[in-house]
């Protein structure tokens, strides 16, 4: 049975989490005690069947070494290019291991700075004259002292050697946004995906809407709320998905997240872990469903 736990305990045990409180404990019982408190089931990792639980299986016996560099988003640049070509990466304008070495002068009028291990520290520069350099390094520091796999034992971030990057600003005239569309591939098939709206207005909550492999509405909810007008299917979408597919081949489960900007399309993360599979389906049958999705065999 479900049993919903209170917020703030879920909150309390993540940041504990965050700061390495838990690190004493195994991968298999952290692991047990995390998935009971964010998603209110016990973890069957015997005979693991939804989608959440067959990740947290990943994590703990589907090693590849080769996975530290393809969720590291400097050297999956190359991964990439190899299996799709160098045309569908973003250009990356500089590289750098601290944040006090960043070479602003360096950079165009517009970009991007994130850290090449994690998901939240990034800064967006639309107008070099208004950036508070500043708080932009503070933020890099801050993101850079993070690890991924403190919150939920992800354990290829736990070697990536971790640095800053700079990339092209993208932003696409008609929807003047930065859309991302992220495709859930088994074994190269995708079987859905969602569409992430709204990430970089500061004012709206971000959006996720979820699609059959046809681009037809899925009802579901996972960690965003569904948006009130639904986001119109990609003009590329068929060719993302031939994309995916090369990019997911031979492996049980990777999400492939592309953006299209411009009628262009370009690679933007490879994820192994989606949330961590630590964040429940609503309604929860699409958890079983997307777990019926992943063969552990491979």
């Amino acid at each position: 049975a479900k049993k919903k736990y209170p917020v703030i305990l879920r909150k309390i045990n993540t940041f504990l989490a965050v700061k390495g409180v838990f690190n004493f404990l195994s991968d298999e019982k952290f692991l047990k005690m995390r998935y009971k408190l964010c998603v209110g089931r016990s973890l069957d990792l015997n005979e693991p069947k939804t989608f959440n639980e067959k990740i947290q299986w990943l994590k703990i016996h589907k090693r590849l070494p080769k996975y530290i560099s393809m969720v590291d988003k400097i050297s999956v640049k190359d991964y990439v290019s190899e299996i799709i070509g160098e045309e569908y990466v973003i250009p990356t304008l500089g590289v750098w291991d601290k944040a006090e070495d960043v070479d602003f002068d360096s950079l165009p009028n517009q970009f991007v700075l994130k850290c090449n291990h994690d998901s939240g520290g990034i800064v967006i520069c639309k107008n070099k004259s208004d950036l508070d350099k500043q708080s932009a390094l503070k933020k890099l520091k801050k993101a850079l002292k993070r690890n991924p796999y403190n919150a939920a034992r992800e354990w290829p971030y736990k070697s990536v050697q971790r640095r800053i990057l700079a990339e092209e600003y993208l932003e696409d005239d008609k929807l003047r946004e930065l859309r991302d569309y992220k495709f859930f591939t088994f074994n190269g098939e995708v079987k859905a995906l969602f569409v992430a709206s709204d990430r970089q207005d500061p004012n709206k909550e971000t959006k996720f809407d979820f699609f059959d492999s046809n681009y037809n509405r899925l009802p579901i909810v996972n960690g965003h709320p569904n948006s009130e007008k639904l986001p119109e299917k990609p003009e590329n979408f068929e060719l993302m998905k031939e994309l995916a597919k090369k990019l997911g081949q031979g492996m049980p489960h990777v999400r492939v997240d592309f953006y299209e900007v411009n009628g262009r399309v370009y690679f933007g993360e490879l994820t192994f872990y989606h949330y961590g599979g630590l964040v429940a389906f609503e309604p929860n049958h699409w958890d079983e469903v997307f777990g019926s999705w992943i063969d552990l065999t491979i």
